[in-house]
């Protein structure tokens, strides 16, 4: 979901923690969001015309020391419910709760800081909404791992660089929570492989107040985690890497706002999990990512489109496509949403292009407090 409008606190119990004996004003909110969704597939089944469900309750902490009182920074957000995004399967907590950011950020020198903890991965843009817009962008979206980031900017220039040792907390999670299950997890079933020992760089150029263009790399590792059945598969090897790059492009003309992005991606997958599943270790594809939208007062009107094409050997695939028109008005302490998506195509777990049509339409409601 977007960010939230947030109301202050002051946690004065949180100074000892922090070190430090310095006035500030924090952050503490939370929020609710569920939604109706209708399936339009053949052979659907939707005996009560749709449900309502993936109902959430969400936590939201930030705050930072006061110009000159201390250097320190932090954020996070805790999630409950079926529509946190969680799986069981694939976090660390083994239920549907799950932090999907938590860190802590030092401003060592001007106009750069530390964060050290689970934060969004430095890789192009991110959907308006991150679901169901993110689509064929699948993995490389709303990317949150854990470990360590610098960001620095000037007037014109934004840069990041990353060192992600896993993807979350815990030793066999994979749950990044918005990328849905791209990074060898899959609903109903365990981690089959993780993202681990990743470098992340990112450098942008704002050409002007309303127009930016940037580039951004990832590479790391991949480990084994459990074999087709779910057993351990021992001693979790890495095995495996993967790397992806990033061209990308966000401008503003007026209340319309445009972004535009095309992803390479490679990953060789785990021997054990590659080998178990009879799967082409080599996967390879482009993924190509478009995003128009206007604000008009309370009501913003938006458009995502993705498309992936695969160059894995032997992948039957062709190019897929992704569509997302969608709705949102603001009536104060949230949004109401309505969208449409459309797809010809996916990206499984292995982060390869599979063909299959889905359609659905989603009525969301949220609101913070």
């Amino acid at each position: 979901m977007p960010s939230v409008r947030q109301v202050q606190l002051s946690l004065f119990s949180l100074l000892a923690l922090l070190g430090t004996s310095a006035q500030a004003e924090y952050n503490f909110a939370g929020g609710v969001w569920f939604n109706y969704n209708y399936s339009f597939d053949d052979g659907s089944d939707e005996p009560n015309n749709g449900n309502f469900g993936d109902e959430a309750f969400i936590i939201y902490a930030d705050g930072a020391a006061d110009p000159g009182k201390g250097i320190w920074s932090y954020s996070a957000e805790w999630r409950m419910g079926p529509g946190s995004f969680t799986d069981p399967e694939h976090n660390s907590t083994g239920n549907q709760m799950s932090m999907k950011r938590a860190w802590v950020g030092f401003d060592l020198i001007k106009n750069n800081t530390l964060k050290i903890g689970k934060s969004q991965v430095p890789f192009g843009w991110k959907t308006y909404n991150f679901w169901p817009g993110d689509m064929l962008i699948g993995g490389y979206g709303d990317q949150m791992d854990v470990g360590l980031k610098w960001h620095g900017q000037t007037e014109k220039i934004l840069y990041d660089f990353a060192y992600y040792h896993q993807d979350d907390f815990g030793d066999t999670s994979s749950d990044t929570m918005d990328d849905n299950n791209h990074w060898g997890s899959h609903s109903g079933g365990k981690t089959r492989y993780r993202k681990v020992q990743t470098w992340v760089g990112n450098f942008a150029v704002n050409v002007n107040e309303d127009h930016q263009v940037g580039v951004s790399l990832q590479t790391g590792q991949l480990q084994d985690i459990y074999d087709e059945n779910g057993d351990d598969v021992g001693n979790h090897p890495v095995s495996g890497n993967h790397a992806a790059g990033v061209v990308y492009y966000k401008g503003h003309f007026g209340a319309t706002f445009v972004n535009a992005q095309v992803i390479q991606t490679q990953r060789r997958l785990p021997d054990h999990y590659a080998d178990s599943e009879g799967l082409e270790k080599d996967i390879e594809n482009t993924r190509y990512a478009f995003e128009i939208g206007r604000s008009t007062g309370n009501w913003t009107y938006y458009l995502d489109a993705s498309w992936a094409d695969s160059q894995t050997k032997g992948n039957p695939a062709g190019l897929v496509s992704a569509y997302a028109p969608g709705i949102k008005y603001d009536y104060g302490p949230g949004w109401l949403y309505a969208e449409y998506l459309t797809q010809d195509g996916y990206i499984g777990m292995d982060g390869n292009v599979g063909e299959g049509d889905f359609s659905a339409l989603y009525l969301t409601v949220d609101f913070y407090f």
